[in-house]
């Protein structure tokens, strides 16, 4: 159960490296705006967060608020549920960078032109080094956030275990006497 509860670490961990991989591409392409690998890594690998960002713009004006305001808490929350060994804690941050991930994929389908496809109707269909980068996040969030409620359940398991032993003696008890 240890190593369980230290691998929910893994989505808010995984969504801050790629947040802050987004936000570090960004600067570095403001520091040298004619590099075309800086425009290839910004566009293509964390091209979702540039999505994200235009979605979240209509509410929030502020330069590195995924990071700063997202993904920088997640990871705070996590850690402090890591080291505390809160659960209530850690099931906030797994629920939360699930949350965010799937807001993601969101920002990912709202901001993609569309293409047909047979009789379907029409969806976005994210390829390359950021569909790679999507399915990581997406990935990481969903498992933490499958082993929150794992564990969960196991603690609920063991308490109506314990309540089970409790009665157990009692009803023996009542149905011997009459």
């Amino acid at each position: 159960m240890n190593r369980l509860f230290k691998l929910q670490f893994l989505g808010p961990c995984v969504l801050f490296v790629a947040t802050l991989g987004a936000e570090l591409a960004a600067l570095a392409l403001q520091y040298s705006p004619t590099s075309e690998l800086l425009w290839f890594v910004n566009l293509r690998i964390f091209g979702i967060f540039q999505r994200s960002h235009a979605l979240l713009g209509d509410y929030v004006a502020i330069d590195g608020f995924q990071l700063f305001g997202i993904a920088l808490p997640l990871l705070v929350l996590a850690c402090v549920g890591l080291v505390t060994k809160a659960r209530p804690v850690f099931t906030i941050a797994t629920h939360m960078s699930a949350g965010y991930a799937g807001f993601l994929l969101y920002a990912w389908h709202a901001g993609s032109p569309t293409t047909a496809q047979a009789s379907l109707g029409p969806f976005a269909i994210p390829t390359g080094a950021g569909l790679y980068l999507m399915a990581t996040i997406l990935g990481a969030c969903l498992l933490s956030f499958a082993i929150t409620h794992l564990l969960y359940f196991q603690a609920v398991g063991q308490e109506i275990g314990a309540l089970a032993r409790w009665l157990r003696p009692r009803w023996t008890i009542a149905s011997t006497e009459a």
